[in-house]
């Protein structure tokens, strides 16, 4: 049990204490109560509204009701004090041996340290990426690569079962595009002259490779074969080798997905038709005409019979076709399946897009909603784009890839740490500049570099205990630190619920600014050092007080690797 978790376990013991005692009505709705640390340090080490969200259906004032909470709560052991504020809240100051114990606590389960239980091992669908198989990944697509990623870590860390999943947009027509741009990149290995790229194909040379393994095993056989020949076989070979290609640029972020699903065979198998069945059984689907196009309604406009999803009846703003007039699937239609498909393994469902797609949120919602009778929790965060600078000024696209700026380029040349963690420094739905120059600039006023360059500190006191042959006691005696000192513990402890808190708004950046807070705080402890010897970590005429601050310094250099460790980023040993 985290400390939040046992302080509020208290203020429901004094809940019902005062229910017992007649003061407070029994069955009471507790749902809203909280216990977090009060917006100004000052006022305390823990607060809780327990009193504010109380009162109404206590038929009490708020500060009345908390004069009688506070009572109960201030004859706790672990309490100092319990002081009303305000209209109503409670602040707490607790013992020290509470934050004296929770250091050793942070040290013992080191690695587990904010591990949850919350998720019940509950299974959530993390769908992620998913960029159309037309070509490497750029950095159009890194920051939702990176938001899915460690979401998924966070996720699983607060006890949720965790599926990690890539849908392969590979039924449309870009796909075919695809295998004649791959045509045509065959015949030029063969050694026909094949001029500039035609408009609307794929220029990129990522393509050359796979045209050049198609031209050496089939030769020339396809060279003047009508289209129906070898379209189907260019688009498999292409596509396949496409999500190689992919896997190899993710695996440079440290991306690894559980399962790559192909629409194609969704389709296949039968999956949208099976989809629309069922909706057509309970009256959710409908033959119907599409209402015209709002304005001016374009001269080749004709109303045409669609089957159409009721939408509108799950909070959409019209009714959705699921086909075409030809009977093909539409891309909401087979989409609708696809969720279909990933709720039957899975208790909530998490879908990861661009800001490209925010305009279909509400329509596969409202089909989620339709096809799991809304049992099946369904989230879609929205990530923006990122813009690329260097030094301030736009970069320029890379002719190698096409016409974008490759992943593997930039993991190259700045690493996954910074890439990873760059992404995870702003909310997701939050425009973002990745200045190549700042990110691996040596400064406070760059997150990357604070945070790892908190952790490569606490092991520099390491190594320059060992070198300085310092002789310290086994045990640390944490009595020793001081006010200042056991103020970084609290901020440690809060570790645990800003996990909880990430895992349920589904929101990895909070880790991210957690991390900084936590490295701002104990850079301005260290660097107290600056100013007076006394404040150093490291005494050698008082070795005693250098194992109590070896044992706060570890415990602030665990913190950082369990945090990072959820990003996905790797913590630094030592900076230069």
């Amino acid at each position: 049990m985290t400390l939040y978790a046992r302080f509020a376990a208290h203020v429901n013991d004094a809940l019902d204490a005062l229910e017992s005692e007649g003061v407070l009505a029994r069955g009471i709705e507790r749902g809203a109560v909280a216990v977090e640390p009060p917006r100004d340090p000052a006022h305390g080490d823990l607060a809780t509204n327990a009193a504010m969200v109380l009162a109404k259906g206590a038929g009490m004032s708020p500060r009345a009701l908390a004069e009688a909470i506070a009572a109960k709560l201030g004859a706790a052991d672990e309490v100092e004090s319990a002081e009303v504020a305000g209209p109503g809240f409670i602040n707490l100051r607790l013992a020290r041996s509470v934050w004296e114990a929770e250091l050793a606590t942070i040290l013992a389960e080191g690695a587990d340290y904010g591990r949850s239980e919350m998720g019940g091992g509950q299974t959530v669908n993390v769908e992620y990426v998913s960029a159309n198989p037309t070509g490497p990944m750029h950095m159009g697509h890194c920051r939702g690569a990176v938001v899915g990623d460690a979401l998924a870590s966070v996720l699983e860390y607060a006890g949720h079962k965790v599926i990690r999943e890539y849908y392969v947009n590979d039924a449309g027509a870009q796909v075919d595009m695809l295998a004649r741009s791959v045509h045509l990149r065959y015949r030029e290995a063969l050694g026909e002259e094949i001029g500039e790229i035609p408009e609307g194909l794929y220029p990129g040379a990522y393509l050359v490779p796979i045209a050049h393994r198609l031209a050496t095993h089939h030769g020339d056989a396809f060279v003047s074969k009508p289209e129906g020949e070898w379209l189907a076989l260019f688009r498999r070979e292409t596509v396949a080798a496409m999500i190689e290609l992919i896997k190899a640029d993710l695996a440079l972020l440290g991306i690894h997905h559980d399962l790559f699903s192909s629409e194609a065979e969704l389709q296949a198998a039968g999956k949208p038709e099976a989809a629309e069945a069922w909706l057509r059984e309970r009256g959710l689907v409908y033959d119907g005409m599409l209402e015209a196009p709002k304005g001016e309604t374009p001269e080749d406009w004709e109303p045409v019979e669609l089957p159409l999803f009721r939408a509108t009846q799950f909070g959409d703003d019209q009714d959705r076709p699921i086909r075409k007039s030809d009977g093909s699937w539409t891309y909401f239609g087979a989409d609708l399946a696809y969720h279909f498909q990933k709720a039957q393994s899975a208790d909530q469902l998490i879908d990861i897009w661009g800001a490209d797609h925010a305009g279909t949120c509400k329509r596969i919602k409202a089909a989620v909603a339709a096809l799991t009778e809304g049992k099946t929790p369904f989230d879609i965060k929205i990530v923006q784009m990122v813009r690329l600078l260097r030094a301030g000024e736009p970069v320029k696209m890379s002719k190698r890839a096409g016409n974008f700026v490759t992943l593997a380029d930039v993991v190259n040349e700045v690493g996954k740490d910074v890439v990873r963690f760059t992404m995870l420094t702003r909310k997701a739905d939050a425009q973002m500049d990745f200045d190549f120059a700042k990110v691996v600039e040596a400064s406070k006023d760059n997150p990357v570099f604070y945070v790892q360059y908190a952790h490569a500190r606490v092991r520099s006191l390491q190594r320059k205990a060992a070198a300085e042959g310092m002789v310290l006691p086994d045990r640390a005696e944490l009595s020793l630190l001081d006010a200042d000192e056991l103020a970084l513990v609290q901020l440690a402890a809060q570790f645990p619920r800003i996990v909880e808190g990430a895992a349920a708004a589904h929101e990895p950046h909070r880790i991210a600014f957690y991390l900084g807070d936590l490295a701002a705080a104990f850079h301005a402890q260290w660097n107290k050092g600056n100013d007076d010897p006394e404040k150093r970590f490291l005494l050698a005429q008082n070795p005693d007080l250098t194992r109590a601050r070896m044992a706060l310094a570890e415990t602030i250099g665990q913190i950082v690797r369990n945090g990072l460790s959820l990003m996905g980023v790797e913590a630094a040993e030592e900076m230069s």
